[in-house]
């Protein structure tokens, strides 16, 4: 499954991208890349216990198995990149718990960080035009936001404010971020009052600061009426504007 020239893996790709390629000639379409992170790959491979006490016992593995890992996404977006640029490169990594990474800075800048550059540098070569490369993980980031700058990224969600994320803070310090989610899925089940509260307090802020893509800090659970989703909706609309 993670060799790039399977021939089962192309069954349906030129098809497929005929069809999109002639989306995104009409400015119809922006392709994102979206991959399995580096860690998520890993923790899915060993568990998540097992996976750290292999960084550990047996490093040489670890880069085995990100070698394969980075040919694959390579090999697979290069082939994309023949047809139609990509407009992001997005990595769902859930590297992270409600008070930080689930390893260290240093384990991710040995064993992760060269893979995600060298791919990201591979992709903008590929192109002329620009490519957004977006982090998504749970939890609190906030540590780790330099770290992924290192390899490139330049955009990260979805902010989870029960693990402590304050997009206005965080807007301030790395004022170059993109950043999309923030919203308390929380405060959008408690009702109108509570949600323009919130709003006021976030909006304002980074619609004056830019390259803010407001959304929930997450799925949005079932106890967000329609009714509050759709006020919290229209209410982000009008203060975008």
């Amino acid at each position: 499954r993670l060799d790039p020239q399977s021939p089962e893996r192309w069954e349906n790709f030129y098809r497929n991208i005929k069809k999109i390629k002639k989306k995104v000639e009409e400015k119809n379409f922006l392709v994102s890349a979206n991959v399995i992170g580096g860690y998520m790959y890993l923790r899915n491979l060993f568990g998540p216990e097992k996976v750290l006490y292999i960084f550990y016992d047996d490093p040489d593995l670890v880069h085995e198995c990100m070698k394969v890992w980075r040919n694959l996404i390579l090999s697979c977006l290069k082939k994309v990149q023949e047809y139609i640029p990509i407009f992001r490169f997005y990595i769902a990594e859930d590297i992270c718990f409600k008070t930080g990474p689930l390893i260290s800075p240093e384990h991710m800048k040995e064993f992760l960080i060269p893979y995600y550059r060298e791919i990201f540098e591979e992709l903008k070569s590929g192109q002329t035009q620009p490519i957004y490369f977006e982090v998504d993980t749970d939890g609190n980031p906030e540590i780790i936001i330099p770290v992924y700058m290192e390899a490139g990224m330049n955009a990260l969600s979805p902010f989870e404010v029960a693990a402590g994320c304050d997009v206005v803070k965080i807007g301030k310090k790395y004022p170059n971020l993109i950043i999309r989610g923030g919203i308390d899925k929380r405060i959008l089940a408690k009702g109108p009052e509570a949600i323009l509260k919130e709003l006021n307090r976030i909006m304002p802020e980074m619609v004056k600061r830019g390259g803010f893509i407001p959304s929930c800090d997450h799925g949005v659970p079932p106890d967000v009426s329609l009714s509050n989703y759709q006020y919290y909706r229209n209410r982000v609309i009008e203060m975008d504007h």
